[in-house]
């Protein structure tokens, strides 16, 4: 399995509890496909660069997971199907080159 970093970026009108949830509730989606969160980063509350779905600010979280590479798809479309969510960055974590 390949480690993955996923950053996400959730609804500002959301409360706290209901942002834990719902990274909860991504976190068990990665251990129903055989992966698991290898690290877990809540940022809080930002200011984005631009809108995105008229809102001007929004929780982020950015977790380190491993997962198979036959799930990425639909981990992926699991991703998108949540409407709490207003972006997601999901790329490969290369290994550190050594100096």
């Amino acid at each position: 399995m390949k480690n993955y970093e996923l950053m996400a970026i959730f609804k500002p009108n959301l409360d706290a509890e209901e942002v834990d949830k719902n990274i909860e509730k991504i976190s068990s989606v990665i251990k129903d496909f055989g992966g698991e969160v290898i690290s877990l980063d809540k940022s809080g509350r930002k200011k984005l660069a631009y809108e995105i779905q008229n809102f001007r600010d929004g929780f982020f979280a950015t977790a380190v997971l491993s997962l198979p590479a036959d799930k990425i798809a639909e981990f992926k479309r699991q991703l998108r199907l949540n409407d709490n969510i207003l972006r997601t960055m999901f790329m490969e974590v290369s290994a550190k080159a050594s100096v």
